[in-house]
This record gives C-alpha cells, sequence and structure tokens, in this order.
C-alpha cells in the first residue's frame, strides 16, 4: 500500500488498519529526523496549509504547525474569535476565501461534531480533522496508539483502559476505534453519569470501579473532566457532586497504582488537571509516558500531512 485509502482525515472510523500501519511506519522514519540536529525536510515545499481553528487550542495547534514548519511548508494560521467569523460569515464562506489564496491542505477543529466532514464534501483541497465537538479527535488516537506500540512493540492483545469523562470525549472514542482496529482490548471507566449510553454497542468493557479496572489494565489512559463541554462551566451538580469526591473515587494516585501486582503504563492526552484525574506524583512518575506521547504528536502529524499530501 503506498498511500492512504482517503485524501482526507476525519476520523478513525473512516481509516483501514492499513491506514493505520501506513501512518505509523512512515512516522518512524519522521520521528528520527525530529531528533537529528537540522530537524527539517523538504518534503511539502510547495504546500499551503492553513490551520483553522474554531475552538482554543495549545497542544494540537502547536504541535501542527511545527509538523507542517518541519516538512517545509508554508504555515497560515486563522482564529476564529479574530476573523469575520464573528461577524457573522459561514463555515463554507471563511473556507473559501482561505482557499481562494491557493491553500492545498486544511487543518480544522470546530466545536460542532461532523464539521470537517461537511467542509469535505464543498471543497478539493485535503482536510485534516483536529477534534470536531465531542466527536472525533483522529490525530491524537493514532499518536496514542504509537506509544504504545513504541512502549511494547505491539498493541494487539493489550489491555487498555481509558478512565474520565468519557461522555464529552472526542478522544475517548477516536481511541476506541484505533485501538479495535489494531485488536487491543478496551475498557472504560467512569461514574455513570459520565460514561453514555451507547458505548456498550461499540463492543468494550464498562467498569464503575477503577481499582477493579486498574487491575486487569496493561495501559491506563486517563482524561480530564471537561467543564468546558458539560452545559454549566465550574458546577459539577448534574455530574457527580464535587471535584474532591470524583478525585477519591476515581483519580489516579501512587497510593492506588502501589496496591497492584504490576505495574501499568500511564497516559493522558492532557491539558492536565493535577489532584483531580491523576495526581502530580503519577504524571511525573517513570511510568508515566505523557511526555513521549507529546513528541510522538509532532512524527504522527508529520506522517498524516506527507501521506495526504502525495
Amino acid at each position: 500500500m503506498s498511500g492512504l485509502s482517503s485524501k482526507h482525515l476525519l476520523g478513525i472510523k473512516s481509516l483501514i488498519p492499513e491506514d493505520i500501519e501506513l501512518i505509523f511506519q512512515t512516522a518512524d522514519n519522521f520521528k528520527e529526523v525530529i531528533n537529528r540536529p537540522i530537524k527539517k525536510v523538504p518534503s511539502l515545499r510547495d504546500l499551503t496549509i492553513a490551520n483553522l481553528f474554531f475552538e482554543n487550542s495549545t497542544r494540537t495547534k502547536l504541535s501542527f504547525e511545527l509538523a507542517e514548519k518541519r516538512l517545509s511548508a508554508d504555515v497560515i494560521n486563522f482564529s476564529a474569535s479574530a476573523s469575520s467569523v464573528k461577524k457573522g460569515e459561514t463555515l463554507i464562506d471563511t473556507v473559501n476565501n482561505i482557499l481562494a489564496m491557493k491553500v492545498d491542505m486544511v487543518v480544522m477543529r470546530h466545536p460542532n461534531p461532523g464539521a470537517p466532514i461537511f467542509l469535505s464534501k464543498h471543497i478539493d483541497a485535503s482536510i485534516v480533522n483536529a477534534g470536531d465537538g465531542a466527536h472525533e479527535h483522529p490525530t491524537q488516537a493514532l499518536l496514542d496508539a504509537y506509544s504504545i506500540r513504541e512502549e511494547f512493540g505491539i498493541v494487539k492483545g493489550k489491555n487498555i483502559v481509558i478512565v474520565g469523562d468519557i461522555l464529552h470525549s472526542r478522544v475517548a472514542l477516536s481511541n476506541i476505534f484505533c485501538l479495535q482496529k489494531l485488536g487491543a482490548k478496551v475498557t472504560v471507566c467512569g461514574p455513570p453519569t459520565l460514561i453514555p449510553k451507547y458505548i456498550e454497542s461499540l463492543g468494550i468493557e464498562v467498569e464503575y470501579r477503577l481499582d477493579s479496572a486498574l487491575a486487569k489494565a496493561d495501559i491506563v489512559m486517563m482524561l480530564r473532566i471537561q467543564l468546558e463541554r458539560q452545559g454549566k462551566e465550574g458546577n459539577q451538580v448534574n455530574y457527580f457532586p464535587t471535584l474532591r469526591e470524583y478525585h477519591q473515587q476515581y483519580g489516579l494516585t501512587m497510593e492506588r497504582l502501589d496496591r497492584l501486582n504490576h505495574t501499568p503504563i500511564i497516559m493522558h492526552p492532557g491539558p492536565i488537571n493535577r489532584g483531580v484525574e491523576i495526581s502530580s506524583s503519577v504524571a511525573d512518575s517513570s511510568t508515566s509516558i505523557i511526555l513521549n506521547q507529546v513528541e510522538n504528536g509532532v512524527a504522527i502529524r508529520m506522517a498524516v500531512l506527507y501521506l495526504l499530501a502525495s
């Protein structure tokens, strides 16, 4: 297989396992590039990529921008908060105006689920979904699975527990799709109020007690409580009584890990709420690969952009 099966990366659900393996093999090469003294290659020298972020982002936006510059692409950064979107301009008008500047590829984050899919049906440029609402975040899932592969050599057969706000998490959904395609066994864990009712139909296990979930985990992926998607920012009455109680029930601490007869690998897509879903001692421990995920994010995004461009 010489290229991806689609001209867009809209979600993990639309990828085939061969696509994922090709992205991983390409990322292996780019990881070597970003760890050498001269961290730049001319692969996308003739391309212009527009980063359209209709939602706030720090890590993902910086990671994409760094990946684009490492590939020598010309980069346009667009922020909805400082654009004509505030004046009522539609999504298609915004993008068409940018494409009129001869942009070849669009990396887009949007608060509405399905926005990248909608856009892909109306414009010719390749679209990379950098997160759409609570729907999908495909490059995050790819870098997570790549980090697991790097740690264990294989993803197939591994027991992976995803803990936290599953209901509002696009990372959780993309990871479920990705890890299943690679043959891993996935369990989700969290308060019943933060586990969507449809989740078992995806063929995964649900566990409501963290200690029980940890007992069988090779990898533990912690998710933050997404206040910004819960309707009443800062008010958790509808989901659990207090953040303190959430931490007592579902926070990952050294005390919890010390009770296990094995040591699972700890992951987190960020940003981390220390003292809520994870303690500082765990986040900064030798069993945590959180910073590896950040580094791998650049290599994976370089691979995705390169493959879509070719």
